[in-house]
């Protein structure tokens, strides 16, 4: 086998050597003669300072801030003078993204002049569906249990009817927990919901209805049962019928906040 001189080798077992130094860490040449580190400069010279850029001849605009939300909410809803004014603001905002995978606005159900309004949470997929609230599984149960005292959305007798509505108006996705930004875009709406009908009661059905409107992080099954006051009118927070539906033995509390609704419109003029 004939052997190369160094000076012989050919590209290709160049190439290979290189390359078989660079996997092994390789990563600066070596000088034919030795570099005494000691021997270099303590400190470079410093670089030079750029020339300052020219000024830009024109300079764009700063972007002016994004409308807040809740403000352009705020004004919609008390800007509303009635419940039909109302039901156009909440369908022409365009602020709350849950609209755009909704079917349907679900604004209201049930009488105008009821001495009960029932605030629900947010609509379900039937809900959703006819564009009314309350009207699937849970709903059905609601109308059960006012039924046991002698009211309903249908009736109507003002001291025996029932006017519903929710904090959302979209059904959120798969069913879930509206976000505290949801929440708070649609509270001035509901406010001036509540305004406009000028109930004796509130019913706060389940946790985000409590919670949005008695601005409280705190349980329901804390808050039922228990008379607060809410814009000048008592309301008493209730369970949600859907919890009901997955936990019946707890239908025993939600018939003793019937009475004393029942015993509360009773001593109510």
């Amino acid at each position: 086998m004939t052997t190369m001189a160094p000076w012989q080798t050919d590209w290709h077992i160049a190439r290979a050597t290189l390359e078989w130094q660079l996997d092994m860490g390789v990563n600066e040449a070596i000088c034919d003669a030795p570099v005494n580190c000691y021997d270099l400069p303590q400190k470079r010279e410093a670089p030079q300072a750029k020339a300052p850029a020219a000024p830009a001849q024109a300079r764009a605009e700063p972007a002016q801030d994004a409308p807040d939300p809740i403000a352009l909410a705020r004004h919609a809803a008390e800007s509303a003078q009635d419940l039909a004014a109302l039901q156009a603001a909440l369908a022409a905002y365009d602020h709350c993204e849950l609209k755009l995978g909704a079917r349907n606005l679900v604004f209201a159900d049930g009488q105008p002049n009821a001495r009960v309004m029932i605030i629900g949470e947010a609509p379900g997929r039937e809900e959703d569906r006819q564009g009314k609230p309350f009207v699937g599984e849970a709903g059905q149960l609601l109308d059960r249990m006012f039924a046991a005292i002698g009211m309903g959305r249908e009736n109507p007798d003002p001291a025996k009817a029932v006017y519903i509505t929710n904090i959302l108006p979209w059904r959120p996705p798969q069913n879930r927990d509206p976000s505290s930004d949801e929440r708070a875009m649609m509270r001035p709406f509901v406010q001036r919901h509540i305004e406009l009908i000028d109930p004796d009661i509130l019913i706060l059905m389940g946790r985000i209805s409590a919670g949005t409107l008695l601005d409280t992080t705190e349980g329901i099954t804390r808050l039922r049962g228990q008379w607060r006051d809410i814009m000048g009118r008592p309301c008493l927070p209730m369970l949600h019928p859907a919890y009901l539906l997955r936990n019946p033995p707890m239908k025993r509390h939600a018939w003793a906040d019937l009475l004393s609704l029942q015993a509360r419109l009773r001593d109510t003029t």
